[in-house]
């Protein structure tokens, strides 16, 4: 019988565990079997950043053609109105490169103090430019208002379908104007004086 020694040639206690031993065991343990220690797991880890990139793309592209499969569905079962559509490009196209655009700074229906007794109110509003003010006031038997500074102006109503040709209203050399025209729904004013063409926003009364 063969009996097993220590490297100082002293006979080894079969009992007590031996270096090599434990580095057979330790090896088995962490799957490495004395190779160079890579196990085959980092070639996964590293196969899921990639993995989940993927994923997101797909999912990207996913919620892209739920939108607009969404936004088809919305065109056929809520289409805009002919009318209010034809409307809109009217009113784009009032819009030129020379025209100035007056900017609501008062509305008494949002800033106005109510007033007691009064059943229907008149609607005052306030336009301004940099160089040009436009008072107005909407009641249901017309408009009136003036322009600041006084000065003389053609004002054109544009309302509905009569923008193609809409009624006018002058202004004298106090900048006072008024008319029995009838606003409703989205309207707004364009002025034409001496020196420039101003077009207020449009407002809904």
């Amino acid at each position: 019988m063969n009996n097993a020694h220590d490297n100082d040639g002293s006979p080894r206690d079969p009992r007590v565990p031996h270096d090599s031993d434990d580095r057979d065991d330790t090896s088995e343990m962490n799957g490495t079997e004395g190779t160079d220690g890579t196990d085959g797991f980092d070639d996964e880890l590293d196969a899921e950043p990639t993995d989940l990139a993927e994923s997101e793309g797909d999912d990207s592209l996913d919620n892209d053609l739920l939108e607009e499969t969404l936004r088809q569905a919305a065109a056929i079962m809520d289409p805009v109105p002919a009318q209010l559509q034809q409307t809109a490009v009217e009113a784009y196209a009032l819009y030129s490169l020379d025209t100035r655009l007056a900017e609501l700074t008062f509305d008494s229906l949002v800033h106005g103090i109510p007033v007691r007794g009064a059943e229907d109110p008149p609607r005052m509003l306030t336009f301004h430019t940099d160089e040009l003010t436009v008072d107005i006031e909407v009641t249901p038997q017309g408009l009136m208002g003036q322009v600041l500074p006084p000065q003389e102006a053609r004002i054109e109503v544009l309302s509905g379908p009569q923008l193609a040709s809409p009624p006018t209203l002058s202004a004298d050399d106090m900048g006072r104007f008024a008319g029995d025209l009838h606003v409703s729904g989205p309207f707004a004013l364009r002025l034409r004086t001496d020196a420039e063409v101003v077009m207020t926003e449009w407002l809904r009364v």
